[in-house]
Formats: C-alpha cells, structure tokens, sequence
C-alpha cells in the first residue's frame, strides 16, 4: 500500500479531521493539500501533493467525487 493509501485510510477513519479537512478544501484547495502533506509527515507517512492528487484521483467513491466536485482548484 502507498504512502498515499495508507495515509487517506488513516484520514477517512477521523471523522474530525475528514470534515476539517473538508472545510478547509472548500475555502483553500491548495492548504488542504498542505495540510495533508503536513499529516503525513507527522504520522510517517510522506507524500508530495502529486501523491495526494494521483491518489485521490484513483479513487472511485461518491464522499471522494465530492471533494473532488467540492475542491477542484487543488485536487
């Protein structure tokens, strides 16, 4: 499993950080990528924003699409 996937299971199982996150997307696409990177250097994890876009991107589920909807400018 990549960093990428570990790291967005970790995210997706908090549902405060999954909503916080949320906001964050809707009001600064690119700092929510950031703050992402920034987790997964915290838990071991490191990913570059690429990773966290092509990782996103793979993934094929309705909350994902949304974000994806919801957050276009930085995913």
């Amino acid at each position: 499993m990549s960093n990428a996937a570990e790291l967005y299971r970790r995210i997706e199982s908090d549902h405060a950080l999954t909503n916080g996150l949320f906001r964050q997307a809707l009001q600064n696409p690119s700092g929510a990528i950031t703050a992402i990177c920034e987790l997964g250097e915290s838990m071991g994890l490191p990913v570059s924003p690429e990773d966290v876009k092509a990782h996103i991107n793979s993934l094929d589920d309705d909350s994902t699409k949304q974000w994806l909807i919801k957050a276009r400018g930085g995913l």
